[in-house]
């Protein structure tokens, strides 16, 4: 299937989403999910890309079909993380290392809740070096990141928390609330059968 986009900003900004995990509580593999015509994951990247130049997937189980589906996406950029099984914080640090845009967003494959406005409000906070989408105890996703923090989330050791990183003082948040679908991952059968009934 072939994904429609419509930019909605001229900014140069990429976005990463992990798709490489095994999706173990769901019993599915959830990137491939069927939902509104297409899958879980295209959702989530329709979202980024209007406000978005570029989408960085990070594939890991089953990529190569991530690879074979969005291989004629110009926007869309497969980076396969071989060592996905060490948990969500190598596999950004593998999608971070193909950015080239001066800020990014992180975003999640099971979350195609989030209203794509979102990301034009993170966007529009140039006053931070992190922006959350959510409050400090409740981050949200996307999160809007400074690239020159690429290297310090890079020498995190895989144990650690990437908000060792993002969360020092300095960042803001935009106190949305739950109707923005900051909060919302699918990351259940239940919450799956919530999703489309």
């Amino acid at each position: 299937m072939a994904l429609t986009v419509t930019h909605g900003t001229t900014d140069m900004v990429d976005c990463v989403i992990p798709a490489a995990g095994l999706s173990s509580r769901m019993g599915a593999w959830k990137p491939m999910l069927p939902y509104h015509g297409c899958t879980l994951l295209d959702v989530a990247i329709k979202h980024a890309l209007q406000f978005c130049s570029r989408v960085i997937v990070v594939a890991g189980y089953r990529a190569d079909e991530l690879i074979r589906r969005y291989q004629h996406q110009p926007l869309i950029q497969v980076v396969v993380n071989a060592e996905y099984q060490q948990g969500m914080l190598s596999s950004i640090q593998k999608g971070i290392t193909a950015v080239t845009s001066a800020r990014f967003f992180i975003t999640h494959a099971d979350m195609p809740c989030i209203d794509p406005q979102v990301f034009r409000m993170l966007l529009q906070a140039r006053h931070a070096r992190v922006v959350f989408a959510g409050n400090q105890h409740q981050t949200g996703h996307p999160v809007l990141i400074d690239s020159a923090l690429i290297p310090h989330i890079l020498a995190l050791p895989i144990t650690a928390k990437m908000k060792q990183v993002l969360q020092t003082g300095t960042e803001h948040y935009l106190q949305l609330n739950a109707v923005s679908g900051i909060f919302y991952d699918i990351d259940t059968p239940e919450k799956y059968q919530q999703l489309i009934s």
